[in-house]
């Protein structure tokens, strides 16, 4: 494994589980300090209902703030037709569908059956190959369901399946609960893996229990080579009671580093990055590395 490819979601799935809704400007701002940081996949907005999600209203004027970097691809998630018309009309180079591998879940985040949200999503598929747009799909509560316990691997791998054959060229598998532990984690994908190419797979884990980092590691002996990870930890799951903040992007990045994984990302400008945007949102970082780079440069700054 020469490289690994790092998916940034903090501009989208972490504001929008942040309680401070930002405008369009300051968000764009956030992706542009990512991007100066070296991430090259960044996902930026959401075509979603600003009644239920308000922090992501505005996502086609959050776009057309961006400027057009080579080798930069910006993402959107839409829910469907009218939410992927959206993201065309402005110009996103991919798209992203949500579905879960939990029946309760599924009910609680979309108002609607499995099944039913894959009916949702032929249309945006459609759309997507017609425009020559790039698909990707998450999946929920890979390991765990907030309310109905335990996910059978079997059951994630069967919806791997019905994702790729809609059109998906990539699927995120959601660790919603940070519930999970290595071992499950390597037996989840060896189950996806069975039924889709693992190099399609991602890894998306939430750090409840502090296993992000260790899940990560498991997922690349795996054979993931894919990561999303959140800048400073931004994020989490209003569907999922005590589930805390995505994985932090400077931990990541250190981590895969540190294991002479290229990433292409100069870390002391994604801490930099990570560092404004809590100043923004008036929170702490939830990143170990930024909270540790940060505090030395402090002691640093003090010293006669």
């Amino acid at each position: 494994m020469s490289q690994v490819r790092i998916v940034e979601v903090g501009p989208r799935d972490g504001l929008q589980n942040e309680t401070r809704t930002l405008p369009p400007a300051i968000r764009a701002q956030l992706v542009q300090r990512l991007a100066q940081a070296g991430l090259r996949h960044i996902e930026a907005g959401a075509f979603v209902s600003p009644r239920w999600v308000p922090q992501m209203a505005g996502s086609d004027e959050v776009l057309w703030l961006l400027p057009a970097l080579p080798g930069v691809r910006y993402s959107a998630l839409v829910p469907n037709e009218q939410g992927m018309r959206s993201a065309l009309a402005c110009g996103y180079q991919e798209v992203a569908v949500f579905a879960a591998a939990s029946e309760t879940f599924s009910q609680r985040n979309t108002n609607c059956s499995i099944d039913e949200s894959l009916t949702r999503f032929a249309p945006v598929a459609a759309l997507a190959r017609e425009h020559g747009v790039r698909l990707r799909g998450y999946i929920s509560c890979v390991v765990a369901c907030p309310y109905e316990g335990a996910t059978a691997p079997g059951q994630v791998a069967d919806l791997c399946l019905k994702l790729q054959q809609l059109g998906c060229d990539e699927i995120s598998l959601g660790d919603t609960t940070g519930a999970g532990t290595p071992r499950q984690i390597r037996q989840l994908i060896a189950a996806c893996a069975a039924q889709v190419p693992s190099a399609m797979l991602a890894g998306h884990f939430h750090d409840t229990y502090g296993m992000a980092v260790a899940n990560v590691l498991a997922a690349l002996e795996a054979g993931l080579t894919i990561f999303d990870a959140s800048v400073s930890g931004l994020g989490g799951c209003p569907y999922s009671p005590g589930a805390s903040g995505n994985l932090a992007t400077e931990d990541l990045v250190y981590l895969l580093e540190g294991l002479g994984l290229p990433t292409g990302i100069d870390l002391e400008r994604l801490i930099d990055a990570g560092a404004w945007i809590d100043t923004v949102l008036e929170r702490q970082t939830a990143s170990r590395v930024a909270r540790a780079r940060l505090a030395a440069r402090a002691a640093c700054a003090t010293r006669p």
